[in-house]
């Protein structure tokens, strides 16, 4: 294939057609390639002429070049890079064909010529030589590479080098100790270049009582105060109009938790206005479990990825359903709505029940903050709102994500869920969050980069030891630090430039604070509730409506519709039937909607949708080149950018601060800009697709080893459900 490359004689000269053809292809010169490592970070295996699947049906668009297995990445360089598509953001982490090593989910090498293929553990042998590497991810992604032209030895090599790396044996072999020690540490405890990180956020991390007070007079909650008893790891209430919303665990002792719980209950009550009583939910009884929503995951990666897309509509919304997944969500959602219930109309404080209060509390407690605080569906609120909720309550991130593959049981999409949660709540309600679904998507991805503080450890205190460990193993002196100091993941431009970052923004936002002109003038206007603010939501909502389901004889309106059913003596007989909750559910839904006020989600299975942006983005199938929701983001991105230059021309004109015209797309918070000339709106790229800013291009290749479907290739080895040895079965 390459010049200068010696032929020796194997059986590859008696492969099929297939491989023949593999031999047309234009000769490449040799050139070194390199893999772009960052500081800590070291090559331990390679293997040239490695060929990297890119088309579905022909190997015509595949990519040659080298396959590096680093102690963060799996990264292939190519020879021949396909053509750079403008849309496509530049990772300052991972490079276009890079894979972090904690996204690897598992690792399936194949021989076709001997019929074997063998899921790698960490050290494992390795029997036969692999003709074929598939990469699982767990971001969705189905990554395929042949080693036709490569060694069979450095072949098997590079494999089992990345079997062994992907499972850790200890928490400082994860990449972030040496990335973050080389990156921000020198030998004798002075930062590197004088870089603090996380030093320029905006995102209050709640690692100090400053961040606590703030909170608590923001939230108003005036009765409760910072306590110092668990210093250094900080844990705190959400107060709602003079409800608090708690979060208690469960000691193992049933007397020793009822005294507990009466006394925190009588605390509780004290702080309430009225004195009221309080509300315990207990999660662990009305929830899914961890391991029911893994469960529910694994079933719902075999219907986005591995089953065939070209099944009937009907065949695959009945497998998804079947999953339980969306269902999960929308229990999530539902029990959400409960307490929001008990705090903004019952006005009683809620207390949510759970045995270590880590997980299903941490999903709970944000979507009813979301719900009644529009502060959180700003960026930094909802960003303080998962520091506080679920970084500094001491989320099980590192168990949960399983970076160190070490126990499959306690591994759970837990966060994973949340934000599906949210993104139901941002997709009924878009112009109520200052982020958009794409923030989400990188969110949700940025757990599998594991050099950020945020995904990378059970708890703060776990942080500080291991780091305190790795510290003093590497002889790096902390001087006045007592940990080394890893960045939050808030600090984005660690991972895109500030172009990249506006995909984040909001066009349709709708916050506190909105600018427009009137009368020639540029004016402020601050959004308080009221009931002449509108919505385009569904209004007219069943009374019967019980569990977010409809009866028999309920008829549904869409999203917009003129036409809503007038049936009023149905109505009456089901208000007489209706419970407090209902009928505070149907009154929301009857009045606009205040997008800084309170948002109630819509519960039917109609309302509730698959992620596709999250789920299906890998899937060329179900890409819609020039369609899906990006379309309308265009459009109202480029409307925004250019209401803001028109509002910045009228300020220049005035004479007040402005930003010059030159300057104006260099500072504009939309990813797509208008164009200079008035009445002339650029037409949508050409690039643009429901997948986008992602690419499916060579991330998913559904037929297998010579044309054999995966899903067939693999049936039985029970990918995503163990990491059984698969040796010695045929295909």
């Amino acid at each position: 294939m390459f010049s200068g490359k010696q032929t020796k004689p194997t059986f590859k000269s008696y492969l099929p057609p297939l491989q023949t053809d593999l031999k047309k292809s234009p000769q490449l010169p040799i050139k070194k390639l390199e893999a772009k490592l960052l500081p800590g970070e070291i090559v331990v295996n390679e293997a040239n002429f490695v060929r990297k699947c890119i088309g579905a049906e022909s190997c015509q668009d595949d990519l040659w070049g080298k396959l590096v297995c680093t102690n963060f990445k799996v990264s292939f360089i190519a020879h021949n890079s396909l053509p750079r598509q403008r849309f496509q953001c530049t990772h300052r982490l991972l490079g276009e064909h890079d894979i972090p090593l904690a996204c690897v989910e598992q690792v399936v090498t194949v021989n076709d010529v001997k019929g074997k293929q063998k899921i790698l553990g960490s050290d494992q042998k390795l029997k036969f030589n692999p003709t074929e590497l598939i990469l699982y991810c767990k971001d969705f992604r189905i990554i395929r590479f042949r080693f036709d032209e490569a060694g069979p030895e450095s072949a098997k090599k590079v494999c089992l080098a990345i079997a062994h790396y992907s499972h850790p044996a200890d928490p400082q072999l994860l990449f972030g100790f040496e990335y973050v020690g080389k990156r921000y540490h020198g030998s004798t405890g002075e930062r590197v270049n004088g870089v603090d990180p996380g030093g320029r956020l905006q995102t209050p991390l709640f690692d100090c009582s400053s961040d606590w007070d703030r909170e608590i007079k923001r939230t108003g909650a005036s009765e409760w105060r910072v306590c110092t008893i668990n210093q250094d790891w900080f844990c705190g209430p959400g107060s709602h109009i003079g409800s608090a919303l708690v979060r208690m665990s469960n000691i193992s002792d049933p007397q020793q938790q009822r005294k507990v719980e009466q006394r925190i209950s009588s605390a509780i009550t004290k702080s309430h206005p009225l004195r009221s009583d309080v509300f315990k939910s207990d999660l662990d009884k009305n929830l899914p479990n961890i391991q029911d929503i893994q469960a529910a995951l694994l079933k719902l990666r075999q219907i986005c990825v591995i089953d065939s897309f070209e099944e009937s509509e009907e065949k695959w919304l009945s497998s998804l359903e079947s999953s339980r997944w969306m269902e999960y969500v929308r229990t999530f959602l539902r029990h959400a709505v409960e307490v929001v219930y008990m705090l903004e109309s019952r006005h009683v404080s809620v207390a949510l029940l759970e045995k270590e209060d880590r997980d299903l509390s941490c999903v709970i407690s944000c979507l009813v903050q979301l719900m009644c605080d529009p502060h959180c569906r700003s960026l930094h609120g909802f960003q303080g709102l998962i520091q506080k909720e679920w970084i500094m309550a001491g989320h099980r991130f590192l168990d949960r994500c399983n970076h160190l593959k070490k126990n499959d049981k306690e591994e759970s999409p837990v966060f994973l869920l949340f934000l599906d949660c949210v993104w139901q709540l941002w997709s009924q309600y878009p112009a109520a969050f200052e982020f958009t679904e794409v923030y989400l998507t990188v969110l949700g991805d940025s757990m599998w980069v594991p050099v950020f503080s945020t995904f990378l450890f059970n708890c703060p205190r776990q942080r500080a030891e291991h780091s305190r460990d790795f510290a003093s193993s590497k002889s790096i002196h902390l001087g006045q630090d007592q940990a080394l100091r890893f960045p939050p993941v808030w600090d984005w431009s660690q991972q895109f430039s500030l172009k990249d970052q506006t995909l984040f923004n909001n066009p349709l936002y709708v916050g506190k604070i909105a600018t427009c002109v009137q009368n020639g003038t540029v004016k402020t206007f601050t959004h308080r509730r009221s009931k002449k603010n509108y919505s385009s939501t569904l209004r007219g909502l069943p009374s019967a409506l019980r569990n977010g389901s409809l009866g028999p004889n309920d008829t549904l309106a869409r999203r917009n519709s003129l036409v809503l059913r007038l049936r009023s003596d149905l109505s009456q007989v089901r208000e007489q039937q209706e419970t407090p909750s209902e009928r505070f559910i149907r009154d929301f839904f009857s009045r606009p909607v205040d997008l800084q006020g309170l948002l109630l989600p819509q519960l039917l299975p109609s309302h509730l949708s698959v992620w596709k942006l999250y789920f299906l983005r890998w899937v060329p199938e179900a890409q819609i080149p020039q369609g899906g929701p990006i379309t309308a983001f265009h459009k109202l991105s480029v409307l925004t950018d250019e209401i803001e230059m028109l509002q910045n021309q009228l300020r220049q004109y005035q004479g007040a601060a402005g930003t010059p015209n030159n300057l104006h797309a260099e500072h504009s918070k939309m990813y797509f800009k208008a164009t200079p000339t008035p009445h002339q709106s650029p037409a949508p790229p050409e690039y643009l697709s429901s997948s986008f800013p992602f690419s499916p291009v060579g991330n998913l290749c559904r037929p297998g080893v010579l044309g054999t479907p995966l899903s067939k290739l693999l049936n039985g080895a029970k990918i995503w459900l163990s990491t059984e040895t698969l040796a010695n079965e045929t295909i």
